[in-house]
Order: C-alpha cells, then structure tokens, then sequence
C-alpha cells in the first residue's frame, strides 16, 4: 500500500526536492565550514578539512535523501505545510547530521566539533526554506491578488478564536481558490480582545457582532465554535441573523475531534439551528441491540421520515432491510443510497400499497419482518381535508390491514408514526391517525406482537413542512404565505423524530403511545421572519410575509397529550409515555366496519362516523 501511494506522488515533484535537497547538502556542508573558519575562505583552504569534505560528500548526500525519505519529506502536500511538516523536518535534519559524526569517525574523516552542530542548523534552515517557501509564495500571490483587485474578496467575519476558527483561518490563508477574506474576529473571552490571530484582529463579543459588521463591511459571517450549547448557539445566531450577512457553520464538534475542520465542511446555518434546545440523545446500544441481526420492515420507506428510518438503521446492521413504498421514485431514490453507502447490506426494496391485503399478507409471509415501522400515511391535512375518504382508506385502513399482517406473520414490534394532531384532531387527516392510536392499542390487547405509537410534531424539512415552502417563496421573491400571526407549533428535526422511533421501539412492552418533550412551541410567524433574515433579506422589506387566514381543519396550537392519558416517564427524560384511554373495544370493531363500508360507498360526509369513533373529533 506505501509503494502505491508513493508512485502516485509526481515524479516531476520529487525530483524537484531530491535536487534542492541535494543543493541544500552542498551548500549546508561548506557553509558549515566557511561559519567555522570566520567567514575567510584563506584559512578555510589553508586546512585539510575541505578534502575531508570532498571525500564524505557523496555518501553524506545519499544518507541525507535516505532520511528524508524515511521521514516522508517527499510525501507531503508542502502547500499546506504545517507544524507536523516542520517537526519532521528537524528530526530528520537531526537524524542526518548524528549518521554523519559516525561517518566522519567511522572513515576517520573528523571535523571540527562545531562544524557537525553549524551543519545542521544550516540544513534544516535550508530544507524549511525550499519546503515552506512554496507555502509562503502562496500567500504572498493570493494576498497580491486581492490588493490588486484580481480574485474578488468576500468580507467575512469569524466567530470563535479557538482551534476550529484557527484552522478556518490557516486554509483561507493557504488556498487560491477560496474568496473568503477574515477582516474580523468575534470570541466571547475577553482575555483575547484586542489581539491578534494569524494578523486578523479579535474585535471583541457577541455584543460586539452588529458595530463590526457596519465597521468592517461585513458579507458574510462564519460560525466556528462547534463546542458551544445548543442555547450559545442560538443567542450568537440571533444576533447574526439581524445583519443581513449570509451566514455559515461547522455542523458539529466531532469535526474538531476528528480533525475534520475545513472550509468544505461549512454549511448554510438552517432554522434547526435557532430552535433552542438541546437535541434529543438516544441510548444507541439499546436500538443496535434489538435491531442488529433482525429483519426489519419499513412502510412509506421512501418518504423523509421512512428514508431517515432506512438510513439509520442500515447503520445498525439489521439481518434484512425489507422497505415497502407506493411511490417509485422515492422507493427507487433511498435504494440507490442504500446500496451505495452500505453495499453488504441485504435489501428488498418493494412497491407495494398498505390498502391491498393480498400484498401484504404476501410481503409479510415471504420476508417475515420480526420490527415493522409503520410510516406510510397521507399526511397533508388541506389536501385530506377535501379528500377525506382516501386518508381513512390509506391511513386507518392502510394501518388495519399491515397490522393484522404483522400479527398473523408474528413480528415481535409494530411501531406506528403518529402526530400530535391525533390530539383533540380538528381536522381529518389527525381524526384519522387518532383511530390508528386506538387500532394499534386494540390490536395489542389480542396478539403477541408489541404494538405501539410514536407521536411528535412538525418535523423541520420533511415533505410536506412549512419550511421547504417557505424557501420555496424566498427564493421566488415572496411573499412568504403565513396562515394566522399568533399561531403556534412544536417542531423537530428529522434525526430527531427517528431517533424517538428507534428509541420508542427498544422501550416498547406494548399498547404505549410515546410522546417527546418537544420544549417551547414557536410562533410560525417567528419561523418565517428568521428564515428569511438567514437568507439575507430584511421581512417587510425585502421579503413580504403575507397572512392568508386558517386553513380548513387547522388549529391554531397542537397538543401532545390528551388530558385523560396523563405521563410516565422513560429512562430517556425527553420521551414519555401516555397512558392508554379505555373504550369499548366491541363497538370500536363494529364502528370500523361501518366506516370501511362508507368510504368504499364513497359517502359524501364521514365526517360523523369519524367524530364518533374517536369521541374528540371536532370539525366546523
């Protein structure tokens, strides 16, 4: 593997260094002597030494390239030369001039004491000066560049002084190909107010952001501190927000451990970041222990909370991944990742619809998944709103039919994907994940397998959210289309709701509905006029945001728990459990029929069959 890599170093480059390094031999041999004899070369010549020299030159040289080579002189990239570069240098440099007192001693070629010590400083200083000086040749022509206008600078200010925000600054120094230009840095210590790092002045705090930004005429803003709390975080990027400045960050702190910090790794700061809290922490081991080795199905597999569940627990190393969708593209689309990130992975990737019974019966008795997460549903509520039949037909019937397969085929785990507006639903598409609740509980009370719900809210960027919309009509120029200014929502992310899911299904006894603490709900009015601010623009100005009035079905705040279900706490303090509301199972079964019978007839209005299955329907 080392021979490979080193035929794949241009031959041109090393034999480049092999004659500087040959150069740097010669002149740090000589050098050494003429420093020795006062700088008169008379009295240099008048000695035996210069023969001496003569006759160790040549097996002094080919020891100096050996040594070089041994230390990797010739595979470093010398552009990003850095401190590790320099120490192998000096301990390279060492190595020669210590094997030359034997081979002056050993040929009895001595020279004088301070001749061996003069040589190698000579050496290393020679051998920096033809590693480093590319380097620095660099620098000197990128900041050549830039004062003369050639290569166009964008103004950016760097928010931390700590070794993230060092390497930031060291690769926009070296490289020819980045615009960026450091004119400022912003640290919370103050201990490093006023000084400097790599000659880019450090300005002072947070408080100092908005002064800097007009001072220095400020474009763009990166956020290097991958160490600070989700609530630093969020202070620090409410405060960027408001300049106008295009902003950016480390995605986290595993990059500064791993050394992953660059500027490739930078990415557009997202509205998840100024949600405020700590992101929920699952204990891995739990879900690895009861996913490894198992054959897992996933419905809607395809979609942004099913591909996320794909994805997550190929990572796990599952038996078998079995992902079941009725939309191809999508099917096809988390398929060719799958294969591509995890090519050991056996995976069945079908087209296949939750309503057909025969379907399922036939995907569950072939593969016979032992975990089934059920996330294939209709979800958009304006949409079921004015199709209320399909959302009972997918989602409740769609959930009926793959559990009753589940149970039939004995999978261990059935973990349905709820939502909170199966709370006190007001609109169709919640009344319907609602009736989902109550079969999967039902089902739990008759059947071996463990049938349980995960509920949560929005969830930030997957299809169908208000944030891809909202992007949506900030690029298009506005306005940005807000339904009422006073209504609110619980959101996560996408890794979040998964994580919950994963969780949920290692806790699972059976019959529980799970729920997260999903902290403070915000205003999706606050959501829009700070996403629009991170894009750069000014709300009301810039980007116009326009309230268009509730739509059918929506309310203006969700719940996660009904009154009556109460909460138990987990093992993970941001997931609870809800208690189990009672209800006459007989007429519950005898409900669903008369409901499977309307939809199939096509009624105008279940509307009042819903209301009564579920006894908290309110519709207008």
């Amino acid at each position: 593997m080392e021979k490979n890599n080193f035929l794949k170093i241009p031959v041109n480059r090393i034999i480049l260094l092999l004659l500087l390094d040959v150069m740097s031999v010669l002149i740090a041999s000589f050098g050494a002597l003429y420093v020795r004899f006062d700088f008169q070369f008379g009295n240099l010549a008048e000695t035996v030494y210069l023969e001496r020299l003569e006759r160790i030159l040549v097996p002094d040289t080919l020891i100096a390239l050996a040594v070089f080579a041994l230390w990797k002189l010739y595979k470093s990239v010398w552009r990003y030369a850095s401190a590790n570069e320099l120490i192998n240098i000096v301990f390279a440099t060492a190595c020669n001039a210590v094997l030359q007192v034997f081979l002056c001693y050993g040929t009895g070629q001595k020279m004088p004491r301070s001749y061996y010590i003069l040589y190698w400083f000579l050496l290393t200083v020679l051998v920096c000066g033809t590693r480093f000086g590319y380097r620095l040749l660099r620098i000197l022509n990128n900041k050549r560049a830039a004062i003369l206008g050639k290569t166009k600078r964008v103004n950016t200010m760097l928010i931390g002084a700590g070794a993230a925000g060092n390497m930031i600054l060291k690769e926009i120094e070296s490289s020819q190909y980045l615009n960026c230009q450091i004119k400022c840095i912003i640290d919370d210590q103050p201990g490093c107010h006023g000084k400097l790092m790599r000659g880019v002045p450090i300005v002072g705090g947070r408080e100092s952001i908005l002064d800097a930004v007009r001072q220095y005429g400020i474009d763009e803003i990166i956020f290097a501190i991958p160490s600070a709390t989700v609530q630093a975080r969020k202070e620090i990027l409410d405060i960027c927000k408001e300049s106008g400045c295009r902003l950016r960050t480390l995605p986290g702190v595993y990059q500064l451990i791993n050394g992953d910090v660059s500027v490739a790794t930078l990415k557009e700061v997202e509205i998840e970041d100024l949600l405020g809290r700590e992101p929920i922490q699952i204990n891995t081991e739990e879900v690895l222990r009861y996913v490894s080795g198992k054959t897992v199905m996933i419905t809607g597999g395809g979609g942004s909370i099913g591909s996320e569940l794909c994805r997550q627990i190929a990572a796990h190393h599952p038996r078998r991944l079995v992902v079941v969708d009725i939309y191809e593209n999508n099917a096809y689309d988390i398929q060719q990742e799958l294969l591509r990130k995890y090519p050991e992975l056996d995976l069945a990737v079908l087209i296949a619809s939750v309503r057909n019974t025969n379907r399922m019966d036939k995907i569950f008795e072939t593969y016979r998944p032992e975990i089934v997460y059920h996330a294939a549903a209709h979800k958009h509520v304006p949409l079921m709103e004015t199709s209320p039949n399909e959302a009972i037909k997918n989602n409740v019937f769609g959930t009926y039919k793959t559990a009753l397969a589940a149970d039939k085929y004995g999978a261990e785990k059935f973990v349905l994907i709820s939502t909170d507006k199966a709370v006190n639903p007001t609109n169709i598409m919640g009344a319907s994940k609602r009736i989902c609740e109550m079969v999967i509980q039902t089902m739990n009370q008759h059947s071996r397998t463990n049938f349980v719900a995960v509920r949560f809210g929005n969830v930030l960027g997957s299809n169908g959210s208000v944030i891809p919309l909202f992007k949506k009509q900030i690029a298009e120029g506005g306005p940005v289309t807000v339904t009422d200014p006073e209504i609110i929502r619980y959101f996560m992310t996408i890794p979040e709701a998964v994580s919950l899911v994963l969780q949920a299904g290692a806790y699972a006894k059976g019959g529980e509905i799970f729920v997260l603490d999903m902290g403070q709900p915000m205003k999706i009015l606050d959501l829009a006029v700070n996403l629009i601010k991170l894009s750069g623009y000014k709300p009301g100005e810039d980007i116009e945001i326009k309230f268009t009035g509730l739509r059918p079905g929506e309310k203006m705040y969700e719940e996660l728990l009904m009154d009556e279900e109460g909460l138990k706490q987990t093992a993970n303090k941001m997931i609870f459990i809800g208690k189990p509301i009672e209800f006459d199972e007989e007429k519950f079964f005898g409900q669903l029929e008369r409901l499977q019978k309307a939809v199939k007839q096509e009624v105008e209005d279940i509307r009042p069959i819903v209301r009564e299955i579920t006894g908290t329907y309110h519709y207008n």
